[in-house]
């Protein structure tokens, strides 16, 4: 008889899923270099910043990833602009592109325009350059994601993610992102950010199908980590 899979979740494991983001318009080179330097130590995946505050300089010997968003916060930008804006983020150091969709556009149900605008950004950072899709979630209907997720599959995104955090509709749900990952299945992974904020946040987005998360307050999130046995999609 088969058994769901379980495993233990160390700080130190979650750190490994976390994007450690800074895209407040006031931030700063130096706040930017202090997000490194933290995410360095806490032991995230990456730091997510915005194009102006690229090239990042990342000490020698560290393997922290760069991401960068594209068509932020809005989505409302040209594709033509979008794919500008992601080619020179990879040219000036990014690994990773984390773009807005036309949330729109998605709700007038034009999804092939999603795709399209989706896959001139693919087209301007070609693999193995990661390209995660922001999808808005909570703006959009269980329908409207669903279509959304099999758009950005079908113009070759590496990931779909759930939020900006910075519309008002809100940010992550543990139910868009298992609809999202049922969804997308092994075509794809899931990226829960916005509203993220503590570890028992981490670990039930972690749980839902999300391998990624987007958080601003990583110390204060890692800081209420328990050892926890996590039975199900992770």
């Amino acid at each position: 008889m088969s058994s769901t899979p379980t495993i233990t979740l160390s700080s130190a494991i979650v750190a490994q899923h976390i994007d450690h983001t800074l895209l407040k318009p006031e931030a700063t080179a130096a706040d930017v270099t202090a997000l490194i330097a933290e995410a360095i130590r806490l032991g995230t995946y990456s730091v997510c910043v915005s194009p102006s505050m690229l090239p990042l300089c990342i000490p020698a010997g560290s393997d922290l990833k760069v991401a960068v968003v594209c068509g932020f916060p809005s989505g409302k930008h040209h594709s033509v602009i979008k794919a500008a804006e992601a080619a020179l983020a990879i040219a000036q150091g990014a690994d990773e592109i984390d773009m807005v969709i036309d949330i729109g556009a998605a709700e007038a149900g034009r999804f092939d325009d999603v795709q399209a605008d989706i896959a001139a950004v693919r087209a301007s950072i070609p693999a193995p350059k990661v390209l995660k899709v922001i999808i808005e979630s909570a703006a959009l209907t269980d329908a409207e994601i669903i279509a959304v997720c099999q758009a950005a599959v079908a113009a070759g995104a590496d990931f779909v993610k759930t939020s900006t955090g910075f519309h008002p509709a809100g940010g992550a749900t543990v139910h868009a992102v298992r609809l999202m990952k049922e969804t997308v299945g092994d075509r794809a992974q899931v990226k829960a950010s916005g509203g993220v904020r503590s570890y028992d946040d981490a670990l039930a987005m972690l749980a839902a199908g999300a391998s990624r998360l987007g958080v601003s307050g990583s110390a204060a999130l890692l800081s209420g980590a328990t050892p926890t046995v996590l039975t199900g999609a992770y």
